[in-house]
């Protein structure tokens, strides 16, 4: 019978892709006649009375009347959404709000998801992946196997519980159609228990059983967690002993290069395929396509309108944005969306790049609050990430987290950037893996090797070797634990980097 629901899918999916090709060969009108709708839906909310949506025909005025919005701009706003107040940045009233744990504060933010947005947006961008890989992929099984389920969890707000908040991973997972949930594993409950460490255990325990699981989804640092723990429970050498259909990885949130070789070890085998994916709490934006290739098609019909801040325009007071007409390959913009749960302008914090016009890909390069740029080095995550990358592939290392700060200028003393590092497998070197990772990294940022050139500007990097276990632990005590939380990796202050260090000479073994 899975068999054939397989096949019926392969049918669906099928359908569906040329449907989205069709939407990706006429991108801007696309875009356009999306905008107009947005506008048309939220014209008689307080926000669009207030911005005059009725009277808006065209971007370039939509971008000439509202100011680019940050959380802080409307917090206010969305607070009176969650005490139930109708018609406030989106028709109607919202019920779900989704919390989106972000690594550069430690305060959450609660980002609206209307019923708009969650069908047409983030269930839509889930489909539209599986469409992604069932066209490269002919052998897929998502429907004939099972899927493995890594949610967060629901609360009711206490101040008004007819609201309930929670992670995105587990919005959907309530909200998933009842024909679909046989197709995943742990159970619903499992999946959405709020304490992590037990629902690890759980879901460990339970799949560790499953011997038909082809796909999981999730950020890779707690990814990592439950792969151990199965293979501890199983005593196995690796995921595909325990799991011999295996065919994706989906993931998402962070860049997954100095995962590659991790995981590689989990799951030894060239037919097992890894696909990208921008699944962010206030919206599924993005998803790769061609998994030979890299970049993610932009998702241009899902409730999201689309601009792009040039890097040159970050600091400005009014920063101009492009459309996506005027996007150029190769170059960081901040992201800027307005989207069907009443998120206008937003600047979400994350900064991209564009690998290619025909179609639209982009990748993540990064987060425009984290990056070094004390010394004029302009370094991005896509830099530290990359550079990483290459050292670990010339030394045979393994690393799982990390993260990089700067060093200040003391007195004569040159400045510089200090790393902390968490391997799964040492260097036979740590110094010479120290000189590769400063060298890697002046091959992959200019403006680094100019600022290093005969150590006149910036000296070496510093470097710290983590025990096994710090950043999850670290994260635990700061109270970012599982979901969608992340290691922070770049800092243009020492927040991050000086919190470790008291962290660790305090907790001398992490484990």
């Amino acid at each position: 019978m899975r068999k054939w629901i397989n096949k019926a899918f392969s049918k669906i999916y099928k359908h569906r892709y040329r449907h989205l090709c069709q939407v990706m060969a006429r991108p801007h009108e696309v875009q356009r006649e999306l905008l107009r709708q947005l506008l048309y839906r939220a014209k008689y909310t307080e926000w669009g009375q207030q911005f005059g949506y009725g009277a808006i025909r065209s971007p370039k005025e939509y971008a000439a009347r509202v100011p680019i919005q940050h959380y802080e701009d409307l917090k206010p706003w969305i607070d009176r959404m969650m005490m139930g107040t109708r018609n406030v940045l989106w028709p109607g009233q919202v019920k779900w709000f989704s919390k989106s744990s972000g690594t550069t504060s430690g305060r959450s933010k609660f980002i609206p998801v209307s019923y708009e947005n969650l069908r047409q947006c983030h269930i839509k961008g889930g489909w539209d992946t599986m469409t992604f890989f069932y066209h490269q992929r002919p052998d897929a099984k998502q429907f004939a196997c099972k899927t493995l389920l890594m949610g967060g969890s629901l609360a009711p707000y206490e101040v008004y519980p007819k609201i309930i908040r929670g992670d995105i991973s587990a919005i959907m997972i309530h909200h998933m159609p009842w024909f679909a949930r046989p197709f995943f594993t742990p159970d619903f409950e499992t999946a959405l228990l709020p304490d992590f460490d037990v629902k690890i255990e759980r879901i460990a325990h339970i799949t560790s059983k499953e011997k038909r699981v082809v796909m999981v989804g999730g950020v890779p640092t707690w990814s990592v967690v439950l792969f151990r723990r199965i293979l501890e429970l199983t005593g196995k050498r690796h995921m595909l002993e325990v799991w011999p259909e295996f065919q994706v990885y989906v993931h998402g949130g962070v860049s997954f290069a100095p995962y590659k070789r991790q995981f590689r070890t989990f799951f030894p085998s060239d037919q097992v395929s890894y696909q990208e994916v921008y699944n962010a709490s206030e919206g599924y934006f993005a998803a790769q396509d061609c998994l030979e290739e890299e970049g993610m098609a932009l998702l241009l019909q899902n409730g999201v309108y689309y601009e792009f801040v040039p890097m040159s325009e970050w600091n400005a007071a009014q920063p101009q944005t492009c459309t996506l007409e005027e996007v150029e390959l190769g170059k960081n913009y901040a992201l800027v969306i307005s989207t069907n749960a009443g998120l206008w302008r937003y600047a979400i914090g994350d900064t991209v790049m564009f690998t290619s016009l025909h179609p639209y890909r982009i990748k993540v390069t990064g987060r425009t609050r984290q990056f070094i740029n004390v010394f004029g080095e302009e370094v991005m995550v896509e830099n530290t990430d990359k550079a990483l990358e290459l050292t670990c592939t010339q030394t045979g290392a393994v690393v799982l987290e990390y993260t990089v700060g700067p060093v200040y200028l003391e007195g004569h003393e040159k400045g510089g950037h200090e790393w902390i590092i968490e391997f799964d497998k040492l260097p036979s070197d740590l110094e010479v893996f120290r000189h590769l990772l400063d060298r890697n990294l002046q091959r992959v940022n200019s403006d680094y090797e100019a600022k290093r050139f005969n150590d006149m500007a910036m000296t070496m990097l510093r470097m710290h070797v983590a025990p096994p276990g710090t950043f999850f632990h670290w994260l635990k005590a700061r109270g970012q634990y599982g979901g969608q939380h992340k290691v922070p990796r770049l800092a243009n202050d020492r927040r991050y980097l000086d919190e470790l260090l008291a962290w660790l000479k305090k907790v001398p073994s992490a484990e």
